[in-house]
């Protein structure tokens, strides 16, 4: 690489122009936006525009054949993550990728091959992992202060929460509903605090109770003639270590909350709610609870873009990995499973 890292954009939708774009724009010097591809080469040049990026293509091939990149975030449906990574990739490019890795453990697992085959980074957009609340909570968990974290939950419920835009609820180009959209995000915050245990039974069930019919929509009002994902998702996970996370999700569900995350973590010497943040632990005979009163909500996007650019500068591993991504898409496969034929998955 010489010069300033040269970046094309694959996909001009909205997390392109919220969430990538602007943060690669806004590193430095370092960085420049060169390209943009989209199927609809109308939505490209207005993306090209809008961000004075000086080249739109229809074809995200031809955007790699010519324009010598360096690195490329892909910002498409779930369906087209693993061919414009690999294709990437074997261009001689550093991928970001949105999550999930794609709609199949076989396609994550080539995605991971093809990365270790070409040396080059493989990042998915697991960008709560960049928030400050989990940064915390994994820092005292890798000084010890939490012991051997054996048991963790994780949810993302939304009371009216079905995306009324674009193709999530479109099972064909998204592999699924609300588990692999906004559950994986919970999912991945879990399995990192724990350190990425090996899997050993999964159990899941999934709903679609609500999204079939009309409804209020809080983010926009839905298809619900074409909806065809879960609404809501549920499992239980225990791992070879002997850990165990239960996991729900749902994009709709009779809640009192508009939005409700949770996350916690146990371990033998300390626990932790991450959302908000606070501490749990026993110390000299006395039950302690400590909070953080004054933690920055930073922004996680721009955390991990920055996270992507400055990891390939300095030539040295991103604190996503590309093994990581496959094992999360084997859970969610596995949560699919068993869904499906109502026994638990034996990984």
């Amino acid at each position: 690489m010489n010069g300033k890292l040269r970046v094309g954009i694959i996909g001009a939708g909205g997390i392109a122009r919220s969430a990538h774009i602007p943060n690669y724009q806004n590193y430095g010097d370092g960085v420049e936006v060169v390209a943009v591809a989209n199927h609809n080469k109308d939505k490209a040049a207005d993306c090209a525009q809008e961000f004075s990026i000086p080249h739109a293509y229809e074809d995200y091939r031809d955007m790699l054949r010519e324009m010598e990149l360096d690195a490329v975030s892909i910002c498409t449906p779930n369906a087209f993550h693993a061919e414009q990574a690999i294709d990437s990739m074997q261009s001689g490019c550093h991928v970001l990728c949105e999550k999930p890795p794609a709609i199949s453990s076989c396609d994550a697992e080539r995605m991971e091959e093809i990365a270790n085959h070409t040396g080059k980074h493989l990042m998915y957009g697991f960008h709560f992992r960049f928030r400050p609340e989990v940064e915390t909570v994994k820092r005292f968990i890798d000084e010890g202060e939490m012991g051997e974290i054996y048991a963790a939950e994780a949810k993302w419920n939304r009371r009216r929460g079905i995306p009324g835009w674009g193709v999530f609820t479109n099972k064909e180009l998204q592999g699924g509903g609300t588990l692999i959209d906004n559950g994986i995000h919970m999912l991945d915050s879990a399995l990192y605090l724990m350190g990425y245990p090996e899997p050993k039974t999964v159990l899941g069930v999934t709903y679609d109770k609500i999204g079939k019919r009309p409804g209020v929509g809080l983010l926009g009002e839905w298809d619900h003639e074409n909806f065809s994902v879960e609404d809501m998702a549920r499992g239980m996970i225990t791992f070879q270590n002997g850990a165990s996370l239960l996991f729900e999700s749902s994009f709709a569900a009779n809640i009192a909350e508009k939005d409700d995350r949770v996350l916690k973590v146990m371990g033998d010497h300390g626990g932790a709610d991450v959302f908000p943040l606070n501490m749990y632990q026993e110390k000299h005979g006395t039950l302690l609870d400590l909070t953080a009163p004054y933690v920055d909500k930073g922004n996680a996007h721009k955390e991990m873009v920055h996270h992507f650019v400055d990891s390939i500068l300095a030539g040295k591993e991103t604190n996503v990995h590309a093994n990581q991504g496959t094992l999360v898409q084997r859970i969610i496969e596995a949560l699919y499973e068993s869904a499906s034929t109502g026994e638990a998955v034996e990984m």
